[in-house]
């Protein structure tokens, strides 16, 4: 193959439309080769060989493929270690350039370096854009020049910058011919990975004004569909980011906030590191001596706590790989401060079973929820799980729906009594933070 080439490395930005990354590729004034790398450093510590995150990806990319080939083209699709998958790609084509999009994570900062410099090595140049975010790393700074770590402030300076600029979309239709023109190659099933497929439809990606014009006053209705569901898309990036803010700009500020908590997390985890390596982002949260009670642990990740909004909750995210948002909270409340266990144990289990796991929000939830974290809630504020679910589901719509037998012999008395709960979690946090 002699045609030098610049190819572009799909991650998580699976679409076509509005691709910072993809953009840049298609105007560097070669022919453009897409490539998807199914990464075996990621997929081969999946226990649940049917992960639906792994079949979402799979359907994304079967959809890129099929555009691709309409457009005369094709998308390389490999399964391996990314280092290896380099050498082979570098070894068949005359590589010009690459091209892809930022990811913030542990993981994909140390792989982007590692394979940035072999590819340099070989003269090949590489290069990455920011996609997935309206603002990232150190774009939004206090007057001191310090990252924000308090959300109010930050969202602020993020209305206050933001303009058309930020917000318009990369116009990659108007470069499509730039796309080298081949037969199209063929994709690795899921059973050749490994995975099963579960034939579980997907949230739309359809973006709903009448949703996000209501979402202010529906969000925290757990029995009702408020929220959007669109954070898988985020996800992936099967939507743009770019023109989800704008119409939120529009439509519903609260909305709006939603997605800057989405840059506040990720700049969190650009600025302080050790928050996805395990840490509390306040260290002296780390002093707290935490009950590493296994099987209260099991009775909360199977919903049998006997706290019905906590139980609902729980058999939700098992079954759908979704928890409504107001849930959320307080699940990872009652477990960090009714059980006093370990919130990287929630943690853990969540990006276990959560179809939207995005590390920075995932982490930035769990900290709040136990007061370790940024924006935190502080530690003497403990949920009450019975006036919550007054608050949000009074009339037990969504109580009912996944713990159907609530009212019966077969539901669990409760694992612990509020009362108690509340007042050891106060102790246990009081000794651990005296210091303060």
């Amino acid at each position: 193959m002699h045609t030098p080439l610049t190819l572009f490395w799909f991650r998580r930005d699976l679409r076509l439309h509005d691709n910072a990354g993809l953009y840049h590729a298609l105007k560097s004034g070669n022919p453009v080769l897409p490539v998807f790398i199914f990464d075996t450093e990621i997929l081969d510590k999946l226990e649940d060989k049917k992960d639906r995150r792994v079949e979402f990806i799979h359907e994304a990319i079967r959809e890129l493929h099929t555009q691709l080939t309409q457009l005369g083209s094709t998308l390389i699709v490999r399964y391996g270690k990314p280092a290896d998958i380099w050498q082979q790609l570098s070894e068949e084509y005359d590589i010009a350039e690459v091209h892809t999009n930022h990811d913030y994570e542990p993981y994909a900062l140390v792989r982007d370096k590692a394979i940035g410099a072999f590819l340099n090595a070989g003269g090949t140049a590489f290069y990455t854009h920011k996609d997935q975010c309206i603002f990232e790393k150190s774009e939004i700074l206090s007057g001191a020049g310090t990252p924000y770590t308090v959300f109010t402030p930050y969202s602020r300076k993020w209305k206050e910058k933001v303009n058309e600029f930020y917000l318009r979309s990369y116009p990659t239709e108007t470069y499509f011919e730039a796309f080298f023109k081949t037969k199209p190659l063929e994709i690795p099933s899921l059973q050749r990975m490994g995975f099963e497929a579960t034939g579980q439809p997907f949230p739309s990606k359809t973006v709903r004004n009448e949703l996000i014009e209501h979402y202010k006053e529906r969000r925290d209705i757990p029995s009702i569909p408020g929220t959007s569901r669109l954070s898988v898309h985020l996800r992936f990036g099967t939507i743009s980011i770019r023109e989800l803010a704008r119409k939120a700009q529009t439509l519903n500020e609260t909305f709006l906030n939603e997605l800057i908590w989405r840059d506040f997390y990720m700049q969190i985890l650009w600025h302080f590191p050790h928050v996805g390596q395990g840490k509390a982002f306040r260290p002296e949260y780390d002093k707290i001596e935490w009950r590493h009670d296994e099987k209260q642990f099991q009775q909360w990740c199977e919903g049998r706590t006997g706290y019905p909004i906590v139980d609902a909750g729980m058999r939700e995210l098992n079954a759908t790989g979704f928890m409504h948002n107001r849930v959320r909270m307080v699940v990872a409340s009652f477990l960090t401060k009714h059980l006093l266990i370990d919130w990287r144990w929630g943690e853990a289990y969540f990006a276990q079973k959560l179809l939207d796991y995005d590390l920075s929000a995932n982490n930035g939830g769990w900290q709040w929820a136990s007061g370790s974290g940024t924006d935190a809630a502080p530690y003497f504020r403990i949920f009450n799980p019975a006036s919550q679910t007054q608050k949000f589901d009074p009339q037990h719509i969504y109580i009912k729906k996944w713990v159907p037998e609530i009212n019966s012999f077969e539901y669990p008395q409760p694992i612990v009594d509020h009362a108690f709960a509340r007042e050891r979690c106060l102790k246990v946090y009081q000794k651990a933070l005296k210091g303060l």
